[in-house]
């Protein structure tokens, strides 16, 4: 995925959680809050995307706590905040066409 690619609606609520220093069950936690229970992440998937994240340079490691793995804090970096306007930007362009398409119809049934 390069950076005009669609972000997964995981990969999306991750950086949206990640603006400030945040671990795993964070991000985790969240993300649920964010979007009232609709998405729940799992670890193989959420490590999955950070680590892919990571390898990219959309977010980076904060602090690491070496007695405890669950200690390691994320932070998204300014290619991942690119990446995250990008994709804000064309979310916006799908509603705007959705609505121009919607006022259409509607204008077409009076």
């Amino acid at each position: 995925m390069d950076n005009s690619s669609p972000l997964t609606e995981a990969l999306f609520y991750i950086l949206l959680a990640v603006r400030r220093p945040n671990h795993g069950y964070g991000i985790i936690q969240n993300v649920s809050e964010m979007t009232s229970g609709r998405v729940l992440l799992g670890p193989g998937t959420l490590y999955g995307a950070i680590n892919s994240m990571l390898t990219k340079g959309w977010i980076s490691l904060y602090s690491e706590d070496k007695e405890s793995r669950k200690k390691k804090e994320y932070l998204i970096t300014g290619m991942g905040r690119e990446v995250f306007k990008n994709e804000v930007k064309r979310l916006k362009e799908l509603l705007e066409n959705a609505e121009k398409i919607d006022e259409q119809e509607g204008m077409k049934k009076c």
